[in-house]
């Protein structure tokens, strides 16, 4: 893969990687928006702590889940890699082996012609 679709590539990953936290800190901010509109317990101090750190808890749920999400393609790439070449490599052996094989039988018919 040349340069420009590497980047690309990365490029996509990390725009789809905003958007996920994104979605999940939307989702995160309705809630606190909900349960706070129906907490009266709370002074707007705390309400604005309690935000906070629910949406900071939010933030690294949703990096940990999209690294996750990261390393399993990752893993899943390298083994498909790894499966191509075996099967390139093997490919390469029997292309070798019919191509000996059929100068052989070449050599042989003209060492039996003459």
């Amino acid at each position: 893969m040349d340069t420009d679709k590497q980047t690309a590539a990365r490029g996509l990953a990390e725009i789809e990687a905003h958007l996920y936290r994104e979605a999940h800190l939307g989702a995160a901010r309705r809630r606190l928006a909900q349960f706070t509109a129906r907490a009266d317990d709370f002074s707007p101090g705390q309400k604005r702590d309690l935000e906070q750190w629910y949406l900071d808890e939010q933030r690294y749920v949703a990096r940990m889940v999209t690294d996750h999400i990261a390393d399993s393609v990752s893993a899943v790439e390298k083994a498909h890699r790894i499966r191509f070449g075996h099967w390139l490599r093997g490919t390469l052996v029997a292309m070798t082996l019919i191509t000996v094989v059929l100068f052989l039988c070449a050599a042989l018919v003209v060492g039996m012609a003459t």
